[in-house]
């Protein structure tokens, strides 16, 4: 087999086709953790429970009655949409370390 092509010095196509195949094995699982894996967050000290899914869906929403003073909706709101976005930047920052472990940290766009 030759050793080195144009733009691979030194290279081995066999060894370089082999390590894309396991790449792409490898973000398929990854894929597959970042579904399956779901994040809560919460605010107003747990009055607001928030859950996402790894398909950045938001699965469930708890609310402690204490938290519905119908006074004060916007406070409510206002919990509601911290919760759901800190639900969702936690599983954005799961899908983000899972993809780096497979790319060695390089960016590629369109992923996750």
């Amino acid at each position: 087999m030759a050793k080195g092509f144009k733009g691979f010095p030194g290279g081995d196509m066999q060894a370089l086709l082999k390590q894309a195949q396991k790449m792409q094995k490898d973000m398929q699982q990854a894929q597959l953790e970042v579904e399956g894996y779901a994040a809560e967050g919460s605010a107003g000290g747990g009055a607001v429970q928030v859950t996402a899914n790894g398909r950045y869906e938001i699965v469930s929403v708890k609310i402690k009655p204490e938290a519905c003073d119908p006074k004060d909706v916007e406070l409510l709101q206002e919990m509601v949409q911290l919760a759901a976005n800190d639900a969702l930047q936690k599983v954005r920052k799961n899908s983000e370390d899972k993809l780096a472990r497979v790319t060695g940290g390089m960016n590629i766009p369109g992923m996750f």
